[in-house]
């Protein structure tokens, strides 16, 4: 089994997987990457996979479905391009004779779903694909979810274990670390982190996939029930009067609240 990451847009990745013959994609918000790379190694596409709506996911759908043969897998509480086969959570999926298994993880859109290969045939380690709910060193900005949602969708991806390879679809990571460090500044598994990804952007290559054993170590959005999180998030700037969104007070021995105050930071943390 090969896992490559397709880059696409500026900054999105397109995952493929390919037993050396047949291959799937995850989330193809452009076509002309997945094209190419199946033409370069003979592939035949097989499954298509689908997290969220959101354009840079579906995107390349209708130009790939000539070459598709095997369904479009997508989450049953959104409207995603059709034909496609509506899922939801503990569903099974089998594809490149594997077994892939469905997780609900709302918060970044209403009815976000993430893929996990638990257990791979080739005894490789185990394989998540989050979409835009977990990012390295990060998570996905609360469009349609709430905070409790987004929190309990992370914790439940933090659970996984340790050795899954986590397979977000942006290159966020380098953005994600900075803001981590602002959090954390004595945290040396960051660090040690922070300049391994800035030597692989550096050479050009991609940061992921990463882990959850890491993002455990790393993840400020992971960790908001630990004391430094807890202590950041009372530094987090306070919404302007009359904002849309005011933060939960970052005071309160509260994960939800902590997670509220981090992440309303990171949205304007430059």
């Amino acid at each position: 089994m090969e896992l490559t990451a397709l880059p696409a847009f500026t900054d999105n990745y397109i995952w493929m997987l390919d037993d050396g013959r047949d291959a799937i994609v995850v989330d193809p918000g452009q076509a002309t990457p997945v094209r190419q790379a199946l033409a370069a190694r003979g592939l035949r596409l097989v499954g298509i996979l689908v997290t969220h709506h959101h354009a840079d996911h579906v995107g390349g759908l209708d130009e790939l479905r000539p070459l598709l043969q095997g369904p479009v897998y997508g989450p049953a509480r959104e409207r995603i391009p059709a034909p496609f086969l509506p899922c939801g959570d503990g569903q099974q999926l089998r594809l490149l004779g594997q077994d892939f298994e469905v997780l609900d993880v709302p918060g970044h859109t209403a009815g976000h779903i993430a893929y996990v290969l638990r257990r791979p045939g080739d005894g490789s380690a185990p394989l998540l694909f989050c979409g835009d709910t977990l990012f390295s060193g990060g998570c996905g900005r609360l469009f349609e979810g709430t905070p409790a949602q987004m929190l309990a969708s992370l914790q439940r991806l933090a659970e996984l274990p340790g050795e899954t390879r986590v397979c977000c679809t942006h290159e966020y990571t380098l953005a994600n670390l900075r803001f981590a460090r602002e959090l954390e500044p004595d945290n040396a598994e960051l660090a040690e982190y922070q300049a391994w990804c800035e030597s692989r952007r550096a050479a050009e290559r991609p940061t992921l996939p990463s882990s959850i054993s890491l993002e455990r170590q790393i993840n400020p959005f992971l960790r908001c029930g630990l004391r430094p999180l807890r202590e950041a998030a009372t530094r987090a700037p306070q919404a302007a009067p009359g904002a849309a969104t005011q933060l939960n007070d970052p005071t309160a021995d509260d994960s939800v609240a902590v997670f509220t105050a981090l992440r309303l930071w990171k949205n304007d943390y430059r």
